[in-house]
């Protein structure tokens, strides 16, 4: 540990990330705001930009795809970084340092490519690689919450994360969208590239419990918790990924989050080409809205997110929610005469990602439960990845499906993927679940 040696007295080292609960929700909250800014350019601000240069929903549909694959394989990444690790620097500290650098390369890197709009293959591979090291940084901070945040503070964590995501998503859209239109692309990516090299600090400052090393080069030594949970066989870690996958109750929530991310990977890619180029709006006057939605979204779910669920509990309120967004988006498909009245719209907007937000958190926070200690970060990275495939595929559909039909089909079938997992969710029993969940660590305490 870095310690500053004075006449009489020894300063001490930052509390370590196991012994202070508000720098575990600091830091997580930080985190992702850095994974929400180049998600919130890449998957809004730039197509909404590239539809107010003219090009078509297949073109935009196709990028989206193009960078949101990185997301459907982060599957691959959460077995490694169970499976290897610097212990003595933490279990996904180093990890998460990983992710961040490169971030911030490859982030800096897209800003080097020229003439972006009649270069979109260029633009489609940066930003597959930034989405490449988001994702790194992604599962190696989901791993690291699911390690160090005790289970009675998952669910207000969850709000904490994912409205700051938001908020770092509505920032990025808002002030780079206008940066875009006034300065020009190269402006708007390195602006926001230097504010996600700041917050590497954090990562950069805090241990993850208390003794390890801080860098590679300083003094310190591996967490006794660290070296216990810790896998050191492949074999082990997939065949207990099996068998928690594949209980009734973990399966069921694996295709019930795949059905909800469909839908809102179509409607994630659908608003900004139907309000520009189906509306005649500016890309500036969706990104606006789009930032304002994901600010509002993002404060409540930080406020009254997580206390929701645990008051509620978490079926109860994922059923409200997408009961409400079904009630919400069919009123939208079938008001089609009000579409020319902006608030109306922009209400529209702000009361979907409202909800969406609402049931994201969730949705993670049943993920979380759901998880077996001994291989959570794969298995919680597992529903993760088969959420990403989920937008990526929703993504892609948006050109297919306008093309067979009109505007109000193509939203009205978001309501599809929304009920099936209203649907599933009605099944889901905590309970029951963890009941085989402690009779697969009976099993595997027997057997090693």
């Amino acid at each position: 540990m870095l310690f500053v040696n004075t006449d009489k007295t020894k300063s001490k080292p930052l509390p370590s990330l196991s012994e202070n609960t508000f720098l575990r929700y600091f830091t997580f909250a930080a985190l992702y705001v850095a994974q929400g800014i180049p998600e919130g350019l890449l998957w809004y601000g730039i197509p909404a930009w590239l539809a107010m240069n003219g090009k078509s929903p297949a073109e935009i549909g196709s990028y989206v795809a193009v960078v949101g694959i990185p997301w459907s394989l982060k599957i691959l990444n959460a077995p490694i970084m169970d499976r290897f690790t610097f212990l003595a620097m933490g279990r996904k500290r180093p990890w998460v340092l990983f992710g961040q650098f490169g971030l911030i390369v490859s982030f800096l890197s897209m800003s080097l490519i020229t003439d972006p709009l009649n270069n979109l293959s260029s633009l489609m591979i940066i930003g597959f690689i930034v989405s490449f090291f988001e994702v790194f940084q992604d599962v190696a901070v989901d791993g690291m919450a699911i390690d160090i945040l005790p289970v009675d503070q998952q669910a207000r964590a969850n709000g904490l994360m994912w409205g700051s995501k938001t908020l770092g998503i509505s920032a990025s859209v808002a002030a780079g969208s206008w940066i875009m239109s006034h300065y020009g692309y190269f402006y708007a990516i390195v602006s926001f590239s230097l504010i996600v090299s700041v917050i590497i600090l954090i990562p950069l400052l805090l241990r993850e419990r208390p003794g390890e090393k801080l860098l590679p080069w300083t003094k310190g030594e591996a967490s006794k918790v660290a070296e216990k949970i810790q896998l050191h066989s492949w074999k082990s870690i997939f065949k207990s990924l099996y068998k928690v996958f594949f209980l009734p109750v973990s399966f069921m929530m694996g295709v019930a989050a795949f059905s909800f991310s469909l839908g809102r990977g179509l409607i994630d890619t659908l608003l900004p080409v139907f309000t520009v180029q189906g509306l005649g709006w500016a890309d500036t006057d969706y990104s606006q809205i789009f930032a304002t939605a994901n600010l509002i979204s993002g404060v409540l779910g930080m406020i009254i997110g997580g206390f929701l669920i645990d008051y509620f509990g978490k079926v109860k309120m994922i059923s409200v929610y997408l009961g409400s967004l079904i009630i919400l988006v069919s009123a939208m498909a079938f008001l089609k005469d009000l579409w020319q009245n902006d608030l109306f719209v922009a209400g529209f907007i702000i009361g979907f990602y409202v909800l969406l937000t609402f049931t994201t958190i969730a949705i993670f926070a049943s993920a979380m439960q759901l998880c077996w200690k001994r291989v959570s970060a794969t298995q919680f990275t597992l529903y993760m990845a088969i959420s990403n495939l989920g937008l990526a595929a929703g993504a892609a559909l948006l050109g297919p499906l306008k093309d067979l039909f009109n505007w109000e089909y193509v939203i009205l079938s978001y309501t599809v993927f929304a009920g099936v997992m209203l649907v599933l969710i009605r099944f889901i029993n905590f309970e029951k679940h963890q009941k085989r969940v402690d009779q697969l660590e009976e099993k595997y305490l027997e057997q090693n």
